[in-house]
């Protein structure tokens, strides 16, 4: 056997963006969302609807990366929806679930 081989290997620390996890880690529960705030007043009706909306689709995109699903094609909109479920927000539209694959997917 070489000798290089009976050397042991130096330790690599894994880089800040890998997982280390083995297994996919369970959402921790109960989810305290965050303190909300007033939002500005004078905008357009659509502004804050659009707004609402983003901040619903990466809630839910931090979720289903936390659990696992890291690929946009693995987050089914009926996965997507039970997500919602899980963390205690109202089941998102078809446009917000298409919002949070395009969430997953830009983030790569």
């Amino acid at each position: 056997m070489p000798a290089a081989a009976l050397t042991p290997k130096p330790y690599r620390k894994p880089l800040p963006t890998q997982s280390t996890a083995k297994q996919p880690v369970l959402l921790d529960l109960p989810y305290a969302p965050v303190e909300k705030r007033p939002l500005p007043a004078g905008r357009p009706r659509e502004w804050y609807i659009t707004h609402n909306r983003r901040l619903k689709a990466l809630r839910l995109a931090v979720a289903l990366l936390d659990s696992g699903v890291y690929l946009p094609n693995q987050a089914r909109n009926e996965r997507i929806r039970s997500t919602a479920e899980t963390i205690g927000v109202h089941p998102p539209s078809d446009t917000t679930c298409h919002m949070v694959r395009a969430l997953m997917r830009y983030s790569r």
